[in-house]
């Protein structure tokens, strides 16, 4: 059955809703200035609250490894979650699993381009020693409430990114994800988990609870 994360949680009340709805993970989002930015100081009791189960993520941008360190003690994370121009050796040392994000153009940026133009999806490779699983999301930088496109999940299914020569690589699916097609997603794709943000709020930082539901419930029924 395929994992769900919620990201861009900010509060108690969108952490329970999560949790109960079914999902396996929440992300909180430590980088500065964007939509669903939180502190240690907010996202702390929420951790504290959780079921074992159920796993805090941090996600961060371009940040040092010392605040890296410092946020997941303070707040108690099980996961790392690198979203900027982190390299492999800048990922290297840390005791919780990494995540990598890897960017990839919208479905409609796609048409006849050079397959090369995927990118990203080699990065696997390079990030492979130090990353447990990659995450795949569209190069929009964050989402001010407004539905993202979804990448192309036909030419990710194609590209051979699930596999590498010795281990099949940990995939987690982003990026335009809605209740609407995250079905669908998952049928396409096959990854081990799917992350959505803005495709089950409200508003910016606010979930709504029967899209948070049904995300949860399409993902996991597919």
């Amino acid at each position: 059955m395929t994992r769900v994360k919620i990201c861009g949680v900010t509060n108690l009340e969108d952490a329970r809703l999560a949790v109960q709805a079914g999902a396996d993970a929440l992300g909180f989002i430590f980088v500065e200035n964007t939509p669903r930015f939180v502190t240690p100081a907010q996202v702390a009791p929420i951790v504290r609250w959780l079921p074992p189960f159920v796993t805090p993520v941090g996600v961060f941008w371009d940040h040092p490894s010392g605040h890296v360190k410092a946020v997941a003690e303070a707040c108690g994370l099980r996961a790392l979650q690198f979203h900027g121009d982190e390299k492999p050796e800048d990922l290297a040392g840390y005791a919780l699993p990494v995540i990598k994000t890897l960017k990839l153009p919208p479905a409609s940026t796609i048409e006849g381009l050079p397959e090369y133009r995927l990118g990203g999806l080699a990065d696997t490779l390079k990030y492979r020693a130090v990353a447990s699983a990659f995450l795949l999301d569209t190069a929009v930088r964050w989402s001010e409430g407004e539905t993202r496109e979804p990448i192309e999940w036909k030419r990710i299914a194609m590209s051979g990114v699930m596999q590498t020569a010795d281990a099949r690589v940990h995939v987690i699916l982003s990026g335009g994800l809605t209740p609407g097609n995250v079905a669908q997603a998952v049928r396409i794709v096959r990854p081990d988990a799917v992350d959505v943000n803005s495709g089950v709020e409200a508003r910016p930082g606010r979930k709504d609870p029967d899209k948070v539901r049904r995300f949860v419930a399409e993902a996991k029924a597919a």
